[in-house]
């Protein structure tokens, strides 16, 4: 199996401002993610077979070497491979190749020549056409490292220095630099299923994208990605204008590779859902409250407690206003709901009619976890802020009596109902086999921070 070899170094606060347009996600990639996407490259494919195989095949405009006949790649070891990463370029790759080159001298004798030859490539990072990071071979070059041929005595002198100077020197790199281009083109390929259009249940689809080529630096490589999300009927939502973009990334730890979601991006997938956290609300969904019917309404206001037929059942009905707003801080996360209450009576012998309606804000906590390779948000109420009569068919009436009843049926109803469709979760980039299940989340300014350890191959 391939190891892979880097100098992993802390990064320290970088200064990002971006705006309204700015990412809605940043992945900072280890060295060590985008080694062991090599090492798997290699593991899956059959590059290094295809390598002994074309050494064995005979070439137009090329000449044979004289005394040997019969050339063939035996043992060829699993490579060693070392990568750097060059600041504002891309990868470069170190790599000691070992086999044994086989044939047949004039004599008539087996003739074996393990060797080990260094390759050096270096390679470019770049935005594909898809909108997915793309690497591209820049150079490659090998050099002999050592050679113990069992070339009989009488025939070592010249041949070898023939088979030297006229073969493996021209030979090797046409053999060994067309691997490191399919290897590239393995982890290219890999890097596609990152802009994967991605199901939001029935609500919409979420797509990651680049938002301009990548940036490469010392310590990790910097994907900014733009997350598109569309609703069911195909309407492109955008990142919210009236709230603070990224203003710094945390620093990167070292052999992790992190994920940096923010805050528009989680406001903006959220207003996708908020149609589904819309409910109605009955009687037998509020146990242990008291009975939401008209005479309990009653009780907690008089001046329409004479307007109401009394123990009738009521329904509220919970819409969605306005989008969503998270807020994360370092400290604690957040998440701001706008919602209209509408309650009806509902008649056994007459179609549910309007009483009133409120205007309601909550404030709820939000907790995040990584569950099925998706982040997944859980709800707590902490405060009704804000509720207001929007309409009666009553008149006007005093509506902070209702407060305590509905946050209690907000609490125990609502909230439930909105967790469950949460339950789904936010779907994270598909990049380099990353798992997110190995995430140790944090929160930063505005954003939600995942480090993924890397386990070395």
């Amino acid at each position: 199996m391939s190891r892979v070899w880097g100098v992993l170094l802390l990064g320290g606060w970088l200064a990002w401002s971006g705006g309204a347009s700015g990412p809605g996600a940043v992945v900072r990639m280890d060295l060590g993610t985008i080694g062991r996407a090599v090492s798997t490259a290699l593991n899956e494919s059959d590059v290094l077979q295809k390598m002994a195989e074309e050494a064995a095949k005979k070439k137009p405009n090329t000449k044979p070497i004289k005394g040997i006949s019969g050339l063939k790649v035996k043992d060829l070891r699993p490579p060693v491979i070392s990568l750097m990463l060059a600041p504002g370029s891309g990868l470069f790759m170190a790599v000691l190749v070992q086999m044994t080159i086989t044939g047949r001298s004039f004599t008539g004798g087996n003739v074996a020549i393990p060797l080990a030859a260094n390759l050096s490539a270096s390679s470019r990072l770049g935005q594909g056409p898809v909108g997915s990071p793309r690497f591209s071979a820049r150079s490659c070059h090998v050099a002999l490292v050592s050679t113990k041929p069992n070339l009989p005595s009488s025939v070592l002198p010249k041949v070898m220095s023939k088979f030297l100077d006229s073969t493996l020197q021209k030979v090797l790199p046409g053999l060994l630099c067309p691997a490191v281009d399919a290897v590239l083109n393995l982890v290219n390929a890999k890097f596609t299923t990152m802009t994967s259009e991605i199901p939001l249940g029935t609500a919409g689809t979420l797509q990651y994208t680049l938002l301009k080529p990548p940036l490469t630096s010392e310590m990790f490589i910097e994907l900014d990605l733009k997350t598109i999300l569309h609703r069911k009927e195909g309407q492109e939502v955008d990142l919210p204008t009236d709230q603070p973009a990224l203003a710094s990334l945390p620093p990167k730890r070292a052999a992790a590779t992190q994920l940096i979601l923010s805050a528009n991006f989680l406001s903006a997938e959220l207003s996708i859902l908020q149609d589904s956290f819309n409910l109605e609300i009955s009687n037998n969904m509020v146990l242990g409250l008291p009975p939401l019917v008209t005479t309990t309404l009653g009780a907690l206001i008089p001046e329409i407690s004479r307007v109401l037929p009394p123990s009738q059942p009521v329904v509220i009905e919970m819409r969605e206003a306005k989008a969503p707003v998270l807020t994360i801080t370092p400290d604690k996360s957040f998440l701001q709901l706008f919602s209209t209450a509408e309650f009806r009576v509902r008649p056994s012998d007459s179609a549910p009619a309007s009483l009133f309606v409120l205007d309601v804000h909550s404030n709820l906590e939000v907790q995040f976890a990584i569950a099925e390779e998706k982040l997944r948000l859980s709800l707590a109420l902490q405060s009704l802020p804000r509720v207001a009569l929007a309409s009666s068919s009553l008149g006007t009436f005093d509506e902070l009596p209702l407060k305590g009843v509905l946050a209690d049926i907000i609490h125990v109803a609502y909230v439930p109902s909105i967790n469950r469709v949460l339950r789904g979760g936010v779907p994270l980039p598909d990049l380099l086999g990353i798992t997110y299940l190995r995430a140790s989340l944090s929160r930063g300014e505005n954003a939600l921070v995942l480090d993924v350890p890397v386990t070395e191959s």
